[in-house]
């Protein structure tokens, strides 16, 4: 696998049956690295295929992203519903996904994964959060075997409850995919303070923008704007990025748009941190 230089920029795509159908157009934006989601109800035997073709094209996946059947961002409301491990109707299901997105992961030369795990109740004796902490931990364990990690999504919590949750999970192998634009959507606190107390736990980074939710609905979300067109700051994020001695890829995510869209969005994306490293200082 090539090296990859620190702080490199990458982008999240979402995986195809067919690798053709949108690897090309990944390799055009010139990345080296790459996350790649896996959405509920693709089939994973295409792992081989996917293999192949990112061999063919040279572009490292660093990290496998899991989404599953029958989640919603429609709303908070909807979001404590529907994602991750916290629906029981679908916990045990999931569960079994994320192994075997994890075997995915293998298959294509992936370090680690990561996912939602959903909204993780504050107390740390409901039932939910004791079953979810478990789950984590099997999925911990499971991925260790391969020597993975294993990262869970920011946002949907506030920092210290997430601090809270990783330390009771316990397994070395479990950090945080660190989405700056999530605790925005999701007004769950300042992002770059979130970053400086979750900093060590910190094992990839989503480039995303977003604004507040709108005052006084507590049931609705932020908007996700182009990268530099919202709240983040994303030079105050990357500074701190470089102050906390992060040194993994600047991966690009940009969703809810069309195809057409996103692919002008994520070209100006990549300029936008281009240019704020070229004019950053050395570190």
């Amino acid at each position: 696998m090539q090296t990859l230089n620190a702080r490199e920029t990458g982008v999240l795509f979402w995986a195809t049956a067919d690798p053709s159908e949108i690897l090309p157009t990944v390799t055009s934006f010139g990345v080296r690295c790459a996350q790649i989601g896996l959405r509920g109800d693709l089939d994973l035997s295409v792992a081989p295929a996917w293999n192949r073709a990112l061999g063919d094209a040279n572009l490292a996946i660093t990290t496998v992203c899991a989404a599953y059947n029958g989640e919603d961002y429609a709303d908070v409301p909807t979001v404590q519903q529907t994602v991750g491990f916290i629906p029981r109707a679908t916990r045990a299901a999931r569960e079994h996904r994320t192994y075997a997105v994890s075997d995915f992961a293998a298959a294509v030369g992936a370090g680690g994964i990561a996912t939602h795990i959903g909204v993780v109740p504050h107390d740390p004796q409901n039932p939910d959060y004791l079953e979810v902490r478990d789950l984590v931990r099997r999925v911990c364990d499971y991925a260790a075997k391969r020597n993975q990690t294993f990262a869970l999504e920011t946002g949907q919590e506030t920092a210290p409850v997430l601090l809270d949750f990783i330390r009771d999970v316990n397994r070395s192998n479990l950090g945080i995919n660190f989405d700056p634009a999530n605790m925005i959507l999701y007004g769950t606190g300042d992002p770059i303070d979130a970053l400086g107390l979750l900093a060590k736990h910190v094992l990839s980074v989503h480039c995303k923008d977003g604004d507040w939710p709108p005052k006084g609905d507590a049931s609705a979300l932020g908007r996700e704007q182009p990268l530099g067109s919202g709240a983040v700051g994303v030079a105050r994020f990357l500074k701190k990025l470089v102050e906390i001695g992060y040194q993994g890829p600047l991966t690009i995510e940009r969703e809810g748009v069309d195809r057409s869209q996103w692919e002008q969005d994520i070209h100006n994306a990549i300029r936008l941190l281009e240019s704020i490293k070229a004019n950053a200082a050395p570190a």
